[in-house]
């Protein structure tokens, strides 16, 4: 997801975006774990995308 699809998305769609990204994160990492992804870059891009939520988050907060 980029930052200019973010910056659209409601407060309430980017609480669902978190909680929806940290599950796939967790579930990336744990197959990971098992047995190696076909692209590991996959949880870096993953882990990029839960910044820039947190990042729109804490810039709301600010305004």
């Amino acid at each position: 997801m980029k930052q200019s699809e973010i910056k659209e998305l409601s407060v309430s769609d980017l609480k669902d975006a978190l909680v929806n990204s940290q599950a796939k994160l967790k579930d990336l990492k744990l197959t990971h774990q098992l047995s190696p992804l076909d692209n590991p870059s996959e949880i870096n891009k993953m882990r990029k995308t839960i910044a820039r939520i947190n990042t729109e988050f804490s810039k709301r907060e600010l305004e």
